[in-house]
């Protein structure tokens, strides 16, 4: 019989997240009933948002329970099938979760999507071609709405959103600015992704420092933010946004451990009469197509080079986890399974 190794969480963080919080579990991989499809994963996705839903509070989205497999996205092959829709060895990409082998029943099959690997790696799925890059579609075409020549600013630039962001804001036209942490974050944003620049917000211990640096490379002020950190970085670009501005609120990670984000000038909406928009992706299931046709087409063009750090085996997951939360990787975190 098949053993199917999952991650559960066992614990809730008070602060930041530990291993303490994890468990490894043994399971029999599930048998297949009618209408059912089960995947072998070949990659696993680690996501900031996963942090929030470690929490038993308010949110978008119900918390993950605990002594149950982490919730998460993944990518693979169908091992077996009892459903016409899929055949064996179909490339697919879902919610498997934090486990080696994923059940998808026919009340769920919507869940699963085939893809194609002949262009677009199957990891970038997961990634550039994925939940991140639609993110980064939806901000910037339906929040920021860019015109040719705009400043766009996006924070977290190195990561997968960030690099997704930085590739469709080049395409129509606009000038790019990353902020990122560490020179070789943002070696990579500017020689690479072709940004026009990046600051490194390590270099700064304050929001007036950062803000200075970003003013250097923004002499003309910024039309659009797309927001993934808060705190420092957020008090930073909100000095420099133009009249009329747009940000797009993907996420806060500077208070996923419960340390509250004050936002330093709060006036400055109602003085440059600036939009603020939270969005969550999934709620947005129309804009998935296009976002994804264009997001493959930049990925197999060679316009869009997402890096990707990638642990082995399932038993790495929870300590790459929690070297995303504290930045240690380098753009998107994968674990490859097999």
């Amino acid at each position: 019989m098949t053993t199917n190794r999952q991650i559960h969480l066992i614990s809730r963080p008070s602060g930041q997240a530990s291993l303490e919080n994890f468990a490894l579990v043994s399971a029999p991989a599930p048998e297949v009933g009618e209408g059912e499809v089960l995947v072998r994963h070949h990659y696993l996705s680690l996501d900031p948002y996963m942090r929030g839903r470690m929490n038993d509070g308010k949110s978008y989205a119900q918390p993950q329970a605990l002594g149950h497999t982490m919730i998460g996205g993944t990518v693979g092959e169908v091992l077996q099938s009892r459903n016409k829709a899929f055949a064996i060895g179909d490339k697919v990409v879902g919610m498997g979760g934090w486990q080696e082998y994923g059940l998808v029943t026919a009340a769920t099959i919507g869940m699963l999507r085939k893809v194609d690997d002949s262009q677009v790696p199957l990891s970038a799925y997961l990634g550039a071609v994925g939940m991140p890059g639609v993110t980064a579609y939806y901000g910037l075409v339906h929040i920021i709405a860019p015109k040719a020549g705009d400043t766009v600013v996006v924070s977290a630039a190195s990561g997968a959103v960030g690099s997704a962001f930085g590739a469709l804001a080049r395409a129509r036209g606009c000038r790019v600015v990353g902020i990122a942490g560490g020179p070789d974050k943002c070696a990579y944003v500017v020689d690479e992704l072709g940004f026009d620049a990046c600051i490194d917000y390590k270099q700064h211990t304050d929001a007036a420092s950062l803000s200075a640096a970003l003013q250097a490379v923004c002499p003309q002020g910024i039309e659009g933010y797309f927001e993934n950190v808060g705190g420092m970085v957020m008090n930073a670009v909100l000095p420099l946004m133009n009249a009329f501005g747009r940000v797009a609120v993907c996420g806060m990670i500077a208070g996923y451990n419960g340390t509250p984000i004050p936002m330093a000038t709060p006036q400055l909406i109602l003085m440059q009469r600036l939009r603020f928009q939270g969005f969550i992706v999934s709620e947005h299931p129309q804009v998935w197509p296009a976002a994804l046709a264009e997001l493959a087409g930049l990925v197999a063009s060679g316009a869009l080079r997402a890096r990707e750090t990638v642990a082995q085996g399932i038993d790495s997951a929870p300590q790459a986890f929690l070297g995303l939360l504290s930045g240690r990787n380098f753009g998107k975190q994968l674990v490859k399974l097999i």
